[in-house]
């Protein structure tokens, strides 16, 4: 079990950011963290998306951190590209498993601990502690 490479690449991205604390754009960002020009503006829509970055247009432009680095934790991070963490796919609505609400599932109960217990975790490391 892994990251995404786009998760990988946003959390290169915001880290970047954090350690540059001034405006990139996007083409350095893009060099400095070794991820495609093309992909890297479409993680960054993202990240504007969500609120961890902002963007300026103009001469002046680029994109730089919306909050302080301690305001941001890889979970944020993470699930602005991947959607909410789950262990299991049983956890989600879109999968329609009925067995964990008929109480029949063994398994689902833990593996709402466990996805729970890694978010609290991710959420625990924020980008004032990476140098």
């Amino acid at each position: 079990m892994h990251i995404t490479l786009e998760a990988d690449y946003a959390i290169r991205i915001v880290h970047c950011l954090a350690k540059s604390k001034t405006r990139l754009d996007a083409k350095t960002i893009a060099e400095q963290t070794t991820v495609t020009l093309r992909f890297a503006l479409k993680i960054l829509r993202k990240l504007v998306a969500s609120g961890i970055v902002k963007s300026f247009k103009g001469t002046q432009g680029g994109y730089e951190l919306a909050r302080e680095p301690k305001d941001i934790s890889l979970k944020d991070v993470i699930e602005t590209v991947e959607g909410k963490y789950r262990l299991s796919r049983c956890l989600s609505d879109e999968y329609g498993c009925n067995r964990g609400m008929s109480g029949n599932c063994q398994f689902q109960k833990i593996f709402c601990q466990i996805s729970a217990d890694v978010a609290k975790k991710l959420e625990a490391y924020t980008f004032d502690m990476f140098e």
